[in-house]
């Protein structure tokens, strides 16, 4: 309990993160729902150390739910370490992206101090869209894994109970991170990593992994050894996550200035005919000028658009606030917060054996 309150932490596992048609035209990895029920329960016995009451999950037709309570049932019966009680959420799964979208909405309704999130970038982009000031833990169990962090899920757990026991204020620990809003007709989206405009007329295969297919992309950040579309203007003009604006680059297939090799998929190496390389600031209103074609968030065509719907975007600050779970274990062992905890631990052991 803190102030009263239960403490709860929301957990967004994916089905369908790393599942898409990538594999079938690059090296990307396929990630099993085993793996991902054990990185919950490894999630959930970090979570228990701290005293972390329950963990609310999104219920799911793929294992990761039966998986999920397999393992608690078995853990109550057999350890002395509690874990969080689990709850899944009372909900239809329609296998869409509006799946999390409700799960989230219902985990903020319920009063979660947390969410941790298991998928890729196209994954977080949905959960970014509903947590407003929750903060999240991000773990990747997509293709392009570029906006969540590539680490052992034990850590990150301990890193969400440090946060959602209040040891620390959101400042200390918390990246507020950047945003990608598209503006087209009535309607209004978010990319957390890049929006890709894309020559198809229809949206077919969200994954976008053709470069021929390609018009301009706008990124957030660009990193130089991340994967993805991203990576094309990592090799071209990084730009870092804390950085006050992003990159644009724009392809010129007929008359490229220069090319650059860039891996846009997992294992997919393509040469890039580059037009040309822009700063993106922030705030400003960028209009998109194709006649028409497809935009694509986080690596997946989501919209198709004309010249009539004047699509345009914008970079902003505004992005989700997410956990450091580096600079939150550094504080944590500098403060002697897990040394204490790791104390009391044992003499409620002595006592409890005693």
């Amino acid at each position: 309990m803190v102030n009263g309150q239960k403490l709860l932490v929301g957990i967004i596992a994916n089905p369908e993160s790393g599942c898409d048609v990538r594999r079938l035209v690059s090296c990307a990895s396929v990630f099993p729902t085993s793996e991902k029920v054990s990185m919950v329960v490894r999630v959930l016995a970090a979570l228990g150390s701290f005293g972390v009451e329950g963990a609310l999950m999104m219920p799911d037709k793929s294992g990761i739910a039966a998986g999920v309570l397999r393992a608690t049932l078995s853990q109550a019966a057999t350890a002395s370490e509690p874990w969080p009680e689990v709850q899944f959420l009372d909900q239809q799964i329609e296998h869409t992206a509006d799946d999390t979208r409700i799960a989230v909405r219902a985990m903020l309704t319920a009063g979660v101090r947390i969410i941790v999130v298991l998928g890729g970038d196209g994954t977080h982009r949905v959960v970014a869209s509903e947590c407003g000031a929750t903060p999240l833990v991000t773990l990747s169990t997509g293709t392009n894994n570029t906006f969540p962090d590539l680490r052992e899920a034990t850590i990150a757990g301990l890193a969400a109970g440090l946060c959602a026991t209040g040891e620390f204020g959101l400042s200390e620990i918390c990246r507020r991170n950047k945003r990608l809003n598209v503006h087209f007709a009535d309607r209004h989206d978010v990319a957390l990593v890049e929006v890709a405009i894309c020559r198809n007329r229809y949206i077919g295969s969200r994954a976008v992994w053709n470069p021929d297919d390609l018009s301009e992309i706008f990124v957030t950040f660009a990193e130089c050894d991340s994967i993805g579309l991203s990576s094309i203007a990592g090799l071209l003009r990084p730009t870092s996550r804390d950085a006050a604006e992003g990159c644009s680059v724009w392809f010129n297939h007929k008359n490229p200035v220069f090319w650059v090799s860039a891996p846009i998929a997992p294992g997919l190496i393509r040469n890039m005919p580059i037009g040309s390389v822009r700063p993106l600031p922030l705030g400003q209103q960028i209009a998109i000028e194709a006649d028409y074609g497809t935009i694509a968030l986080d690596g997946e065509r989501e919209f198709e658009f004309t010249a009539a719907d004047k699509a345009s975007l914008s970079l902003d600050m505004d992005g989700p606030l997410t956990v450091d779970v580096r600079r939150t274990l550094e504080l944590a062992a500098g403060r002697g917060l897990l040394a204490s905890r790791i104390s009391r631990t044992l003499t409620n052991k002595k006592r409890t054996t005693g």
